[in-house]
């Protein structure tokens, strides 16, 4: 018998089929490349990038400039004046390599770290004045796809993996509302660890590939997903 959650993640796309419809196709090998672009992406910030309180709207930004090293956060790390490497993270961000540079130049500001209030917030903590990705935003340039789709909405565009040990290159492993990886690779034999790129987790604020024990995903609820338009 099918579990409840598999039946319900099996309705989601007729939920929101208008949505999957917009959707592309993409290969393997493409969602790869476009997260190693965002990973290896350099950018040369100026110090108009950098802002730390409220924005015209009221919501607080903190950018993860060098400079930011509040208590119990992770520090910042990009610099101003100097390139950079990897698109900072930015809470609710879907930027492309190019929108994001052409931010740059117009003085947005460069990235925007995650807190509790904005999770409990959600999109109403978004700032327009921002650039960046966040960690389903990566997901969503990978897929291709036309807009961000939250760790929330995902899976209604994915096929749900029986386990971990069906993991391609380009699935995602999904925790609902708080982060989603891009799965690479095992990085053993016995599959104890995996190479995933995310946005957003330590040790930095922005794109990156880690070296992830799986026993740390499976014990957070990390559920394996494969996007339906997956191309092999």
């Amino acid at each position: 018998m099918r579990s409840p959650l598999l039946c319900l993640l099996a309705l989601l796309p007729a939920l929101c089929g208008s949505a999957f419809s917009q959707t592309k196709p993409v290969t393997r090998s493409e969602a790869l490349a476009i997260a190693e672009h965002y990973r290896l992406f350099e950018w040369t910030p100026a110090r108009k990038n950098i802002f730390h309180g409220r924005d015209p709207d009221g919501i607080l930004v903190n950018t993860p400039d060098a400079g930011y090293n509040a208590p119990g956060h992770r520090p910042g790390w990009w610099e101003a004046g100097k390139v950079n490497v990897g698109m900072p993270y930015k809470w609710g961000g879907f930027n492309s390599l190019e929108g994001f540079k052409e931010g740059l130049e117009k003085g947005f500001y460069a990235g925007d770290v995650y807190t509790r209030e904005k999770r409990r917030l959600l999109d109403a903590a978004v700032s327009k004045y921002t650039i960046g990705i966040d960690c389903s935003g990566l997901i969503s340039r990978c897929w291709k796809l036309d807009r961000s789709f939250s760790t929330r909405k995902l899976p209604a565009l994915c096929v749900p993996l029986a386990s971990y040990a069906d993991l391609k290159p380009g699935d995602v492993l999904n925790s609902n509302n708080n982060h989603v990886v891009l799965f690479c690779q095992f990085t053993d034999a016995t599959q104890q660890r995996l190479l995933a790129y995310e946005a957003g987790s330590p040790p930095s604020w922005k794109v990156q590939l880690d070296d992830i024990p799986v026993a740390m995903l499976q014990e957070q609820g990390y559920q394996p997903f494969r996007y339906r338009k997956m191309k092999d």
